[in-house]
């Protein structure tokens, strides 16, 4: 199943040190989700402290899993999540019903 996340960094009054560590943690942890397949991307919206996320859960528990363990998950607010579908299936649904 693919998820859309958009996730708000919230860092005011945080102890920069603990800040360094984890953010150090959370690029090796999304670099090696990517590299598994499990994040198909992730992007920082400019100008906003606001990250937009494609992730690939078996479902919705190992999706919220997945966020409660990232090491920046005390930093994070995440603001919606959408259930996605690729649109090749939807364009075969809509073949279909256009016969």
């Amino acid at each position: 199943m693919l998820f859309m996340l958009r996730v708000r960094i919230e860092i005011t009054g945080r102890s920069p040190d603990n800040l360094r560590n984890r953010l150090a943690q959370e690029i090796e942890t999304i670099l090696a989700a990517k590299a598994a397949g499990k994040v198909l991307g992730m992007y920082k919206v400019a100008g906003r402290k606001l990250l937009v996320a494609i992730i690939d859960a078996e479902s919705h528990d190992e999706l919220d899993r997945y966020i409660a363990n990232l090491p920046m998950a005390p930093f994070l607010e995440v603001e919606e999540i959408l259930p996605l579908r690729e649109y090749e299936a939807v364009a075969e649904e809509m073949k279909q019903r256009l016969q």
